[in-house]
Parts: structure tokens; sequence; C-alpha cells
């Protein structure tokens, strides 16, 4: 199932029904799950473990060296879980001394000429539309979509159930469940259709919509926002998540809307 045409390092540990196409390159350290496919011209470069049933399409680059100044040659990685889509010409570095490696979830659509750059943590079932540019050490939470030509500021923080418009520009953490839009990125509502399609319920989709309505439109600053967000929001799940996002931002929750 490997072509003649491919190179393969000494060191790499390939399991069974792995496909490599022609003029694939796998480096030094690199580990290859069963079921996966890897495409024409294709390369993983160097101490990358890649899981089960993965498809890395045409003129892919996984665990390329970081793009980071900081970096020296130092022994790190990039860990790719199972049944994920890496599309063409995508491009996933590997992580430096900060962090150590570059973490891809399961079940996560990366599609054409997207960019993760070194140290993100991107979780489970994430989609990322045509062209989004990630900086380093980012982290997107679970079932977050990132539509086509968004670039990502470096040390963002995505929550779940996110999705964020075409070709914003992101510089301050998006916290879950919502829609993020507009330049510079605002909170646009939150993301009603995706949480029916996880199955949300009713009740949980108002409870969401009431505590953001305190955040974002009631006119108080974010630490009053919460004080009356913890006294009058019964305790649930989806409170705690939402607070405990907002309070450990570093960086900073986007604006209401203008």
């Amino acid at each position: 199932m490997i072509h003649q045409t491919a190179i393969i390092h000494p060191s790499a540990k390939i399991s069974e029904n792995v496909i490599i196409k022609p003029y694939v390159t796998i480096g030094e350290n690199v580990q290859i799950g069963a079921g996966t496919v890897i495409m024409t011209h294709a390369s993983v470069v160097k101490n990358t473990k890649i899981g089960e049933n993965n498809h890395i399409y045409h003129s892919a680059v996984v665990g390329g060296d970081p793009q980071d100044l900081k970096f020296h040659g130092e022994e790190t990685f990039l860990e790719i879980g199972n049944n994920n889509k890496i599309r063409e010409f995508v491009t996933i570095n590997r992580g430096t001394a900060s962090k150590g490696k570059t973490v891809i979830g399961n079940n996560c659509l990366i599609m054409a000429y997207c960019h993760v750059a070194h140290d993100c943590f991107l979780m489970d079932d994430i989609i990322m539309s045509n062209a989004v540019q990630l900086a380093g050490e980012i982290e997107i939470d679970d079932y977050a979509i990132i539509s086509g030509g968004v670039l990502v500021h470096q040390f963002t923080k995505i929550g779940k159930h996110v999705i964020i418009q075409g070709g914003a520009h992101v510089n301050k953490d998006i916290p879950p469940f919502i829609m993020a839009a507009r330049d510079p990125i605002q909170y646009s509502g939150i993301n009603t259709v995706g949480l029916k399609r996880r199955n949300f319920t009713e009740e949980q989709i108002i409870e969401i919509q009431t505590i953001y309505r305190i955040i974002f439109q009631s006119g108080l600053i974010v630490s009053n926002a919460i004080e009356r967000i913890e006294t009058e929001i019964p305790n649930s799940d989806i409170k705690t998540e939402i607070l405990n996002f907002v309070k450990s931002s570093d960086r900073g929750v986007l604006k209401g809307f203008s």
C-alpha cells in the first residue's frame, strides 16, 4: 500500500492498512496509524504521531519546523488524533519549547490552504474553512467552526460551539456558544443553529441567551456582569462553562454590539 516513489525514513513506524501515494515524504520519528491515507506529494516532516483513519491530501505539509525565531532545533512534536481530514496545501507546524507540541484532536476538517502554527491545541469536531490562518499557541475547543479567510492572533482562545464569520480578524478570546463577526470582531448573537444540531434543549439555549445578554447588552463592565450572573442565574454546567472561560481570559473577550 506504499507507492515505490514514496521516501520513508527508516525510523518511521507505519501501521497496517496505511495507503501512501506517489512522491510522499515521511521523515524521522513519524508514526502513522491504521487506515490513514496520505495523498500525492504530501510531507510528514518529523516527530509526528498520526492516529487512525486520517486523510491527508495532496501537498499538505505536517510536522514542519515552527516559524518562530525562538525555535533553535529543539525536539518538539505534533500529535494528530483520529478521523481527521487535512486538505490540500495545509501546513501544520510542530511545537516549540513553550509547550513542546502542537495537537490536533479527532474528527476535524481542515480545508485547503489553512495554517496551524506552533503549539496550537485544537480539540475535536472542529471545522476550519479554506485559508484560515492560526498564529502560535491558539486554543480551539470542540465543535468550533472557523469560516474562510479568518486570521487568528497568537495566544487567542476560542470556545466550544463557536462560529466565526469569514474574513474576520480575531484578536480577542471568543467565549463558547456564540457567533462572532464584523471588524473589529464583535459578539453577534448565539450559535442557535449549531446548538440545535448538537441537541441542546430550548431551555439551555434560552439560558445561554440570557447570560450573554447580561455580558454583552446590559451596559455593565465584565466584572459587574459576572457578579450579576452569579447572583441571578441558577447554577448549571453551561453557566460554569461560560463564566470560567470569561474569568480565565488573558486577552479579554470580544466586545458586544457597537
